[in-house]
């Protein structure tokens, strides 16, 4: 596979990990209402995400209410806005770069740019899947840890929700379209700008000789 084609599957992954992302910070799926133990109330389950908590009935009635401070939200959440809108900022700017630099467009007519250009998004798409992945296995474990408490009670235990994995999901396909941008995008060896010129020393180091 060409340079083209491996920045075309580097677009298409990152495009996927952005919607991934985009997903996972806006829908409040990443803790649910865990029905073990004495809990056998399955009427109402309780959602929790990065910016609402929603109460949903079996009906299929849905009702969500914003935080009422950002001091209510538990410190994995509170770094998992942040990160999540900054992965997705860096997502965007990186192929949006990819774009330019990429041998499919006529963006750049400079040649010996576009490796670094492509270099450049790839490490953008590398930093947006590790800003994505870190606040969502932060979340997980915590999760994980409360559910395997004993002192918690078994109303109050939450399991993984679907944003969990969705933001896993994303943040492996943003690591596979940098990896592969990485790897493939390397600036030419014989680019390095200035041109290299031999001259014949047979002129020069033939002595000038005059003849009367």
């Amino acid at each position: 596979m060409g340079t083209a084609g491996v920045q075309i599957v580097s677009v298409s992954l990152g495009v996927l990990g952005l919607i991934g992302v985009i997903v996972c910070c806006a829908i409040p799926r990443w803790k649910v209402s865990s029905f073990t133990g004495s809990n056998i109330v399955t009427a109402v389950s309780n959602e929790e995400g990065l910016w609402t908590t929603c109460v949903v009935q079996s009906t299929g009635q849905q009702q969500c209410k914003k935080y009422d401070s950002l001091l209510v939200l538990a410190s994995d959440l509170q770094a998992a806005r942040a990160m999540t809108i900054i992965s997705s900022m860096l997502c965007i700017l990186s192929i949006l770069m990819l774009f330019c630099g990429a041998d499919f467009t006529t963006c750049i007519e400079n040649e010996d740019a576009k490796p670094k250009i492509s270099l450049v998004a790839g490490v953008g798409l590398l930093l947006a899947g590790l800003l994505v992945i870190i606040p969502v296995s932060w979340s997980a474990h915590n999760v994980v840890q409360n559910f395997n408490n004993p002192l918690v009670h078994s109303n109050s235990k939450m399991e993984l929700g679907a944003c969990i994995f969705v933001g896993w999901g994303a943040g492996v396909l943003l690591l596979l379209a940098g990896g592969l941008l990485c790897c493939f995008s390397r600036p030419k060896s014989g680019s390095s700008g200035g041109t290299a010129k031999y001259y014949s020393n047979s002129a020069a180091s033939a002595p000038n000789k005059n003849y009367v």
